[in-house]
């Protein structure tokens, strides 16, 4: 009984946990419904490993450094967010190049074994629909735009933009929250400019407390091609598994997570780390 309590007591911290800091929830990408609160500004920022990247569309591989990935939270009254995620630096180790990629004549990095170039740039917002109460999981909306910033001369960009719209859901039973996401994203044609292709976005995962402070955390987060034919180069389907932890001391979070590709097209495998940080930054005027 004294077990059964401790995880309830538990379960309850991770809850206000996630209510206070789940705007990005690291190192899952899965969103959680829970927006940041009322003049609170959440930071993020890290660094991803991933072993044997494949960029179809210039026909680059090889293994590559995500440096100073990072994400900005807004919390403009106590149902919405404002969002704004990236990368500093996106550095590839060139193995292998595919000289029949649809963009490869556009590269300009010549013969050098590396190439690098500023992450996409997504700017989006969250809005809770729902509270979560005994019977029922909060529920909220997200929509955002990804922009070019990444050139396809550096091949590592599309210089396409996308929009994405999803329904987010999330329960906390006991020492267990679990979220899921299900939406759809309209990706540009790189190649033609006068089409698009609509894919299914979905995530799901799971966090759970193993003491105060501490969670084990899983997900699998993709999109999956709906055309019957071959997608557009770049919108192909994908989908990657996430394991790993958190270690939240305060108002800051630690995390670190394996990654595992489960597409051809995915990293083989990765690592990610970073924090989180969640402080109040401003003032809401009354309305």
């Amino acid at each position: 009984m004294k077990v059964f309590r401790m995880f309830v007591m538990t379960g309850s911290a991770l809850a206000l946990t996630v209510a206070a800091a789940a705007a990005q929830s690291r190192p899952l990408v899965t969103e959680d419904p829970e927006v940041v609160g009322t003049g609170q500004m959440l930071i993020e920022a890290g660094i991803d490993r991933q072993q044997g990247v494949t960029y179809p569309a210039s026909g680059l591989q090889g293994n590559l450094w995500r440096i100073g990935t990072f994400g900005f939270s807004f919390g403009v009254s106590p149902i919405a967010e404002i969002q704004l995620d990236g990368g500093v630096r996106d550095r590839l180790l060139i193995t292998n190049r595919l000289a029949d990629a649809p963009l490869a004549y556009m590269l300009t990095i010549g013969s050098n074994t590396s190439t690098s170039d500023f992450e996409d740039a997504v700017v989006g917002a969250k809005i809770r629909v729902l509270s979560e109460t005994t019977g029922r999981p909060a529920i909220a909306l997200k929509f955002s735009t990804r922009l070019p910033n990444a050139q396809n001369e550096t091949g590592l960009g599309l210089d396409t933009t996308d929009f994405t719209f999803s329904a987010l859901m999330g329960k906390t039973v006991q020492s267990v929250r679990i979220v899921g996401n299900i939406g759809f994203g309209i990706l540009g044609d790189p190649v033609r400019g006068d089409r698009q292709n609509d894919v299914l976005l979905y995530g799901v995962s799971m966090a759970r407390a193993i003491r105060d402070g501490v969670e084990v955390v899983a997900e699998l987060n993709g999109r999956a091609n709906t055309r019957s034919n071959t997608p557009p180069v770049g919108t192909e389907s994908h989908s990657v598994m996430r394991v790993g932890s958190r270690f939240t001391r305060g108002p800051v979070r630690f995390d670190g997570a394996l990654l595992i590709g489960v597409t051809e097209r995915d990293p083989s495998w990765g690592v990610t780390a970073g924090f989180t940080w969640v402080f109040k930054a401003f003032s809401v005027p009354p309305q």
